[in-house]
């Protein structure tokens, strides 16, 4: 039987200035945004991953998630693509430069969660999940 994690829930203190920051500036999908009289859920996922992201109010405070991780085939280009859209990001820090996965770079939003992006240039090949099954 597979385990799979699909869903992480992330505190922040402001819903719409987080949609605003994953959605506009990183470029996570929006797939759901609900509201009935009890709460309010919202669910984004970035490009290609099978695990998505769920802004709430919870007993977590904002900002107290740290090290989440994304990974990416050109670390250089998604450091530009961020860049443009106007997220500060860290210089590319290099840990291992002869096996693949050894470039970072690093990132916080709005409510100071924090974030690692990680090259793997396999990822460009042999994405973990194949286009046609997305």
């Amino acid at each position: 039987m597979d385990w799979t994690l699909e869903v992480i829930v992330l505190p922040v203190a402001d819903i719409d200035r987080s949609i605003a920051f994953y959605r506009d500036q990183l470029g996570f999908a929006l797939d759901h945004d609900v509201q009935t009289e009890q709460m309010r859920v919202v669910q984004l996922t970035p490009p290609g991953s099978g695990c998505s992201i769920v802004l709430g109010m919870s007993q977590m405070q904002p900002g107290s998630m740290k090290g989440l991780q994304l990974v990416v085939s050109d670390a250089t280009a998604a450091r530009e693509q961020l860049l443009s859209r106007g997220v500060e990001v860290s210089e590319l820090s290099i840990f291992d430069s002869e096996r693949d996965g050894g470039t970072f770079f690093f990132f916080d939003d709005p409510d100071e969660n924090s974030w690692a992006v990680q090259q793997m240039k396999v990822r460009a090949d042999k994405p973990l999940i194949p286009l046609d099954a997305r």
